[in-house]
């Protein structure tokens, strides 16, 4: 299935359906990710929260529509303003919550802080960015030597065909290009007003507790921080279980009935 949105063609896929009793719950994905390779994770949080939850690929994703690199540096500002809005439209939801991933959830908080949408519940931010910190750019450089001479191609190409090296230079590049370095979206955490849970990997190898500092200090609305021991940037897979409860119990406290 497919959306149509800012000139582009969309996979997504969508766990149960949307109803007027349920917020649908919206999932953004990382920098390098689509809707497979969420794997398992969408349909154990439909399972564990009875909310229907939808999955896309961005465009340069998945099965999405091209986009040639390079891309330009405001590139989750862009998606967060310009093509979000019409994905959630078109799902006709009027309780929603976002959960992003890594980039995803950067697309995530700018949209709460810009948009100012009525239909989000709340936010949930698994390992976001919110800053250009000294890891980030050190993994990201390795990820690129990775892709040239590793398989990391081979395994990524799995998911993205066609637009395998589109995906991965396209963001590898935005983030390794010198005038990222200040990228910085906090000035978009001081107009969030709806509930946030933000959760990271204590070994997360793209980013530091200093990001969740950040939303603490810069966020008014409330906002609950989970750290998860012996894990990397990736909490959903990494440690399924303990994420996906810290995530349930978070949804219900936003009102999801049992």
């Amino acid at each position: 299935m497919f959306f149509h949105a800012a000139k582009a063609r969309l996979e997504y896929r969508m766990w149960g359906e949307v109803s007027p009793e349920r917020p649908l719950i919206a999932l953004l994905h990382e920098g390098l990710g689509c809707v497979e390779m969420w794997r398992r994770f969408p349909q154990a949080l439909h399972e564990a929260t009875k909310c229907p939850v939808l999955a896309w690929s961005r465009a340069g994703y998945g099965a999405s529509s091209p986009r040639p690199a390079p891309w330009p540096l405001s590139y989750m500002q862009d998606e967060a303003e310009m093509v979000l809005p019409g994905i959630l439209d078109q799902t006709g939801a009027q309780k929603i919550i976002l959960l992003g991933h890594s980039d995803g959830a950067s697309i995530a908080a700018i949209y709460m802080g810009a948009m100012n949408d009525p239909r989000i519940l709340g936010g949930i931010l698994l390992a976001p960015h919110f800053f250009v910190e000294d890891i980030s750019v050190s993994s990201i450089r390795q990820a690129a030597i990775a892709y040239e001479q590793t398989d990391l191609r081979h395994k990524l190409k799995k998911y993205h065909g066609g637009n395998v090296d589109n995906a991965f230079w396209g963001w590898n590049r935005a983030w390794l290009d010198p005038g990222f370095r200040n990228w910085d979206i906090t000035c978009f955490l001081d107009n969030i007003t709806a509930p946030l849970l933000a959760v990271q990997g204590a070994d997360d190898q793209y980013g530091t507790l200093d990001q969740l500092a950040a939303l603490g200090r810069h966020c008014h609305a409330p906002v609950e921080m989970s750290v998860i021991e012996k894990c990397g940037h990736a909490a959903h897979l990494e440690q399924p279980e303990q994420t996906l409860d810290v995530i349930t119990r978070f949804v219900k406290r936003l009102g999801c009935p049992d």
